[in-house]
């Protein structure tokens, strides 16, 4: 914590930060305080970190976090032992720092692969003239587990779309003896793998995950619940093209393509690096970059099926014809003050009711 002191990030600031994590994850205030005490004092975990058919955004992204800050993440909190982007060693020196990791650490090391993985051998992806798919077999031999970071990894991502040039696989078609965790996005948020590390360093298990093998915390509701801009899609309030009133409005995005009704994410919820924004926020519909079977397989245009698209019939309609009287919110109210009243005397009408079995012929 004492070097967490240093590059600039207070206790008080990463005691928050770990408790914010663990409230993401449905988590008690109690378990905040032991994530930031096991990541004071816990044995850092060696990672060992590949890259392979990526466009390496996703450690872009990591870079770009700042509570605690990619310094202290990756330094104070996991001992980073390869990572082609970070680090200073290069050819026979990087080869030589990888495999002395893998005799080290033997079974102890956490392997975080970004990119998908050719499976055919042509020899589209090398590293150190060893092709992706042998490394990927070699690294995770002693790893203890395995997080796939990204949706290339995750789920094939861009390289396995149609046509599949490299035949590219993501990491749980390859690997199938270890525990694996899913990160995806394009690129994923960095607190969702963040957090993923300490429950990692707290727990010393692996977090809930869903059928996709994605953290429950990060991934267990879809965006459209928590979206800012629902309660335009509840009124019936879309924008019809970019540009237009609506649009410049803040209307649901939903006619634009939107696929945050499908998509499990959280990022509505957990914006991305402090900035606050996200791409609804801005006026770009959600591309469902979470999800294996929408991303990059749908055209950002196409409309997706979802329940209920149009508002209740009980809604005040926002665009009246211009045939009919204008809506009175007044009337509005008075219906549905009736309609509680109406409610209510039902309720209280159940209660006066004989129990199953009570009544008789003769009453």
């Amino acid at each position: 914590m004492f070097s967490l002191q240093l590059g600039g990030v207070s206790r008080r600031s990463f005691l928050k930060f770990s408790v914010s994590a663990a409230s993401l994850m449905g988590l008690p205030y109690a378990s905040g305080v032991k994530m930031a005490e096991a990541a004071e004092h816990k044995k850092r975990p060696p990672v060992i970190w590949l890259h392979f058919q990526e466009c390496t955004g996703c450690s872009e992204s990591i870079l770009r976090s700042t509570h605690p800050d990619v310094v202290s993440l990756l330094f104070e909190m996991i001992s980073l032992e390869y990572h082609e982007t970070l680090m200073p060693a290069s050819g026979i020196q990087a080869e030589e720092t990888l495999h002395h990791a893998f005799e080290k650490y033997k079974g102890e090391y956490l392997l975080v692969i970004e990119g998908s993985i050719p499976s055919d051998n042509e020899g589209f992806c090398k590293i150190g003239c060893k092709e992706a798919y042998k490394l990927l077999k070699e690294a995770s031999k002693y790893a203890s587990a395995v997080i796939a970071i990204g949706s290339c990894s995750s789920f094939g991502g861009i390289p396995a779309v149609m046509p599949e040039l490299t035949n590219a696989k993501s990491v749980e078609n390859i690997i199938k003896d270890k525990p694996i965790v899913n990160i995806p996005g394009c690129p994923p948020n960095p607190y969702n793998f963040l957090s993923t590390i300490l429950y990692l360093l707290s727990f010393e298990k692996l977090p809930k995950l869903d059928d996709k093998k994605r953290p429950l915390f990060a991934y267990g509701r879809v965006i459209h619940e928590h979206c800012e801009r629902r309660p335009h899609f509840d009124s019936g309030r879309f924008a019809e093209e970019y540009g237009d009133k609506g649009h410049r409005l803040g209307y649901c995005l939903y006619k634009l393509g939107c696929k945050g009704p499908a998509t499990f994410a959280n990022c509505s919820v957990q914006r991305f690096n402090d900035v606050g924004v996200w791409p609804v926020s801005i006026g770009h519909p959600c591309i469902g970059c979470t999800e294996k079977d929408i991303l990059f397989k749908r055209d950002i245009a196409d409309h997706i099926r979802i329940h209920n698209q149009t508002p209740p019939n009980f809604y005040p309609s926002v665009a009246p014809k211009k045939k009919d009287k204008p809506v009175d919110l007044r009337a509005v109210a008075a219906v549905s003050g009736l309609a509680g009243v109406a409610l209510g005397a039902g309720a209280v009408m159940i209660k006066k009711l004989p129990d199953e079995g009570d009544d008789n012929d003769e009453k």
